[in-house]
């Protein structure tokens, strides 16, 4: 799951039960969306939740802000569009760190840098490359300002970079990738004394294998369990077991002494009618059994000793979420900040003493799940580049995506077809929704740092094409240079 899409929930910690201490809950807080409240509204709710850990997708300023004395630890990322400049000089990361981490620490908790985000998946990409590089010198810009020590760096890898997963104790990465860039990234974090970051979603696998992997197995629910033939270990569920093929994976490179974090995972509460297991109850019981496991202690079979530390995705509805219906229904909560179901996030909570958001004492679906585009238009969607967005930015991501993003950017060049109108805001909206549309309109790929958000209307400057080559004809009561003002930056 790539998204670009993101928060994080309640990290309490509970007193030693068995061999291990209860590991940490945090949220995934993304914002794909066109409703969510404002993030001082956000820390609030978070606060009123008991949550204390928080990964974001990017280093947005009013969040951070948001999140200053509110003792909530945070999780940033550079964004994937900037790992190529990072990777490659150094200055560009000095002054990332230092206008994106050193402005907000200490007053924002910041923990963690995540560099990009799913960058290191199933298939090597033109920007895979860069990750390890760009680790390295925002590892440095760090070391410079002496927040090596307080700030970890590391990057969020999908779970499908593995090679084996089944049985667990046979995981291994991906032939192709292990000396490229595995085993350089695993040497980096052992070096720096950071941590592995993996996206696991049991959703997926159970979605795509329902007549053989177990519901209840796949929920945390009550089930025999399933028994590892290469070690004999037992697994009640299909999360740890997925767990454990990342540990057995990294143990055959010999990096046993690495920890890891799941940096994303989670249920959907709604999907299309092929997206088998999509329910409200069935996100329900994952996110609250998971809620549950992980905050009463213990790790996994095959690391008892090491604490479950995880980010449930996601804290919002997000309604702009590109795919599936599946993509846009993740959240805890609707923009409303009514919860989507009711589910202990805390140990508070768990002890049944958890007050629930003041918004939520009536609880109803929001119309729409809260913004969540409907059926008539939930066909196509288009990326655009927002016009509030900084110059700056817009040329960094117009970059981007007709360099390392491979976009078809030969209609925007002079003399080119849709060189006109001849804007920064409209050769970036060409570009970016080239880029989304080769992606296949995939969650996270219209973010380009927030200056980008995906459209179910075409931009306006793609029906002034359409019309330039005779496709399409303006109703008569629209006013075309009213309507194309805003493209004339």
């Amino acid at each position: 799951m790539a998204s670009l899409s993101f928060f994080s929930f309640l990290i309490l910690f509970l007193p030693a039960i068995a061999v291990s201490d209860a590991g940490s809950v945090g949220i995934n807080y993304g914002r794909v969306a066109d409703n969510l409240p404002p993030p001082d509204k956000v820390v609030q709710l978070l606060k009123s939740q008991g949550v204390a850990k928080v990964k974001i997708f990017d280093s947005d300023s009013a969040v951070l802000t948001a999140l200053a004395n509110s003792g909530i630890s945070v999780v940033v990322c550079l964004p994937n569009e900037q790992l190529a400049s990072a990777a490659n000089d150094q200055s560009f990361s000095d002054g990332w760190v230092q206008a994106n981490i050193a402005k907000y620490y200490p007053a924002t908790k910041i923990e963690a840098i995540a560099i990009g985000n799913e960058v290191i998946t199933e298939n090597i990409t033109d920007t895979t490359k860069f990750v390890v590089p760009a680790m390295k010198t925002i590892q440095a810009s760090l070391l410079k300002l002496k927040l090596d020590s307080n700030i970890k760096v590391s990057s969020p890898v999908a779970i499908s970079c593995l090679g084996n997963s089944y049985p667990a104790s046979a995981g291994s990465f991906k032939p192709n990738q292990v000396q490229s860039t595995i085993i350089p990234m695993l040497d980096f974090l052992r070096e720096t004394g950071s941590y592995l970051m993996v996206n696991v979603y049991p959703f997926f696998a159970y979605k795509d294998n329902s007549k053989t992997i177990s519901l209840d197995y796949s929920l945390f629910k009550d089930n025999p369990g399933v028994v590892d033939s290469g070690n004999g270990l037992r697994y009640k569920s299909l999360f740890e077991a997925q767990v454990d093929a990342v540990y057995a994976a990294m143990s055959a490179l010999t990096y046993d002494d690495l920890k890891l974090v799941v940096t994303e995972t989670g249920w959907p509460s709604a999907g299309d009618a092929g997206e088998v297991g999509a329910s409200q109850d069935n996100a329900a019981a994952y996110n609250g059994n998971l809620v549950r496991r992980v905050l009463t202690g213990n790790g996994t079979p095959l690391r008892p000793n090491d604490p479950l530390n995880v980010y449930i995705f996601a804290l919002f509805n997000e309604n702009q979420k590109p795919g599936p219906t599946s993509e846009r229904n993740y959240g805890l909560f609707y923009p409303n900040e009514q919860r989507v179901y009711n589910i202990p996030l805390s140990q508070k909570g768990l002890n049944g003493n958890q007050s629930p958001p003041a918004s939520n004492l009536n609880q109803t679906a929001p119309v729409n799940n809260g913004g969540g585009v409907s059926k008539a238009t939930s066909g196509q969607t288009w990326c655009t580049a927002s016009p509030n967005a900084e110059a700056e930015e817009l040329q960094e991501g117009l970059d981007y995506a007709c360099g390392e993003g491979g976009a078809d950017c030969g209609p925007i060049q002079p003399n080119g077809a849709c060189y006109n109108p001849n804007s920064l805001i409209a050769h970036a909206s060409y570009a970016y929704n080239s880029y989304y549309q080769k992606k296949a309109r995939v969650s996270g790929s219209c973010f380009f740092s927030g200056t980008a958000y995906v459209s179910t209307q075409p931009p306006f400057f793609h029906v002034l094409v359409l019309q330039h080559l005779g496709t399409v004809n303006f109703p008569q009561d629209i006013n075309v240079s009213d309507e194309f003002g805003e493209f004339q930056q």
